[in-house]
């Protein structure tokens, strides 16, 4: 989002919407902790860069960062003026920023799934952008002039997975009342089988898309978790099915819901780790003295999995069938490296 230097941009390129030029202001300042000088934001910037001459000149452009400045600050985002110690007074030596813990939202902030179904659009039009050229260049730039960021600059973009590959296809069997048909690689099975559905809804829980149907050849409502559909969804024409019930999607996420709250995990976690400042976030319990974290999780396997990439931050107490499963996937990753270093 922040571009490189101005003698990169082809000339004649069109000039950088105003969105855009603040949004890529608004990542600079959260990137660092000391702050940004005004020449450092002109000249590296998207927005500003584009337009920067390094050899003077920019009073123009020094107005625009003026007046972005009062518009950042009318949209509610705490941006900081931090004076120079050793040049008091000097407006060319100030420095400027964003406090993250400002910048946050407040703890007690919960959105329902709705909201959330409407932020994950948003972020799709978003994720492209933040994962683009200009985002590395922008890392690479920050880093040149000794800024170190404290967290990734994608952490400050939506960061909802919006869709699996299965999504479009399914929505829009959804809105044409069609049976679908894929393969689905349930936990514990070796090999994808096909199932055939009648889709009812999709809904996002903890972060997961789910698809909630009746499988047919089962004549029974299952719930399928979009990751584990495996290759493409094939809509079948000519084969209609009744509406679902109205208010469907509340049930399948209380469903959902209710199989999260009765699963329980306890797990020691090693202090300082990213594990405690991940997991400690969902805890439902805590004991600081014993380092031990109690949260709620929904499918053991994907949740095995998580624990797992944390290597020995996590140990797990709690249930046998989730330790186990998180000791499988630790054995199979540390025989596949002692293969790889005999090879």
């Amino acid at each position: 989002m922040i571009a490189d230097v101005a003698s990169s941009k082809p000339a004649g390129e069109s000039r950088i919407p105003v969105e855009d030029r603040l949004f890529s202001l608004v990542l600079a300042l959260l990137a660092t902790e000391t702050g940004l000088l005004k020449s450092e934001i002109l000249s590296t910037v998207r927005g500003y860069a584009e337009r920067y001459d390094p050899r003077g000149g920019n009073a123009n452009l020094e107005r625009q960062f003026e007046r972005d400045k009062d518009d950042i600050r009318d949209l509610g985002i705490p941006l900081e003026t931090v004076e120079s110690p050793d040049r008091p007074g000097d407006n060319q030596a100030l420095r400027y920023r964003i406090p993250k813990g400002e910048y946050d939202l407040p703890v007690d902030v919960r959105f329902t799934p709705d909201e959330l179904a409407l932020l994950g659009l948003a972020a799709e039009v978003w994720r492209e952008a933040s994962l683009s050229a200009d985002s590395q260049r922008a890392l690479t730039k920050l880093r040149s002039l000794g800024i170190e960021p404290r967290e990734p600059v994608i952490g400050y973009a939506p960061r909802l997975r919006v869709r699996d590959a299965a999504f479009e296809p399914l929505r829009q069997a959804l809105d044409r009342r069609q049976r679908v048909r894929f393969h689905y690689l349930k936990p514990g099975e070796q090999a994808p089988r096909l199932r055939t559905v009648e889709p009812y809804a999709v809904v996002l829980h903890e972060g997961r898309w789910h698809l909630h149907g009746r499988d047919v050849d089962a004549a029974a409502p299952r719930t399928f978790l979009l990751s584990r559909i495996v290759g493409d969804v094939k809509a079948l024409t000519g084969a209609p099915f009744d509406a679902p019930p109205a208010d469907v999607q509340d049930r399948v996420l209380a469903d959902l819901q209710a199989l999260r709250l009765a699963n329980t995990a306890d797990l020691v976690v090693s202090a300082g780790s990213d594990a405690e400042v991940r997991l400690g976030k969902r805890a439902v319990e805590v004991d600081d003295d014993a380092g031990v974290i109690r949260l709620h999780y929904t499918d053991e396997v994907v949740f095995a999995d998580e624990l797992a990439s944390y290597g020995p931050e996590v140990r797990v107490i709690a249930p046998d069938t989730l330790r186990d499963a998180v000791r499988s996937r630790l054995a199979t990753v540390a025989a596949a490296h002692r293969t790889g270093g005999a090879a």
